[in-house]
């Protein structure tokens, strides 16, 4: 039996891609597929939630770990959200171009950025989390609250094993 996409696809009844059944072939085993496919779903409706912020999801984790580690080095929020420097130096640019976030050149190392979040910043990042909680909270209910810990766990074994 062909493993297939049809019409509860990652792109639903609105989707152009909709109309048609997409067989998978290997991709319907592959966590991988699955795993992008919920991302991008996940990033979607996270963006549906705050479009009024012009804030995509990988920006407002961006300015989540700086609110949470001020200071912390452009090398280390790298890390810390999984995005090397041709993604995240765009991405800092962009907020430090709204104001939203600070570099202050690191004394004992002049080519080293401190981040901060600026007040607008934290401001913003409040409202946000409220909005990221509410998404979060969807997706417990989608994933189960008695498998959301074991969910976790196995993302972030994962993540830490393809590092």
């Amino acid at each position: 039996m062909a493993k297939s996409l049809g019409k509860t696809g990652p792109r639903g009844a609105r989707g152009a891609a909709a109309e048609e059944t997409l067989r998978l072939g290997p991709l319907a085993d592959f966590i991988g597929f699955h795993l992008r496919l919920a991302q991008e779903a996940s990033f979607q409706a996270f963006a549906r939630r705050v479009r009024d912020y012009k804030m995509r999801p990988g920006r407002f984790a961006v300015l989540a770990l700086i609110g949470e580690n001020p200071g912390i080095s452009q090398t280390a929020l790298g890390r810390a959200a999984g995005r090397d420097k041709s993604t995240l130096t765009p991405a800092l640019n962009d907020l430090v171009r709204r104001s939203l976030v600070k570099r202050r050149r690191v004394a004992s190392d002049r080519r080293s950025y401190a981040l901060s979040l600026t007040v607008k910043g934290k401001t913003l990042l409040e409202e946000l989390t409220l909005h990221a909680r509410a998404h979060d909270r969807m997706l417990d209910e989608l994933v189960g609250l008695k498998h959301k810990a074991e969910f976790i766990r196995t993302l972030r074994r994962l993540a830490m094993a393809l590092l």
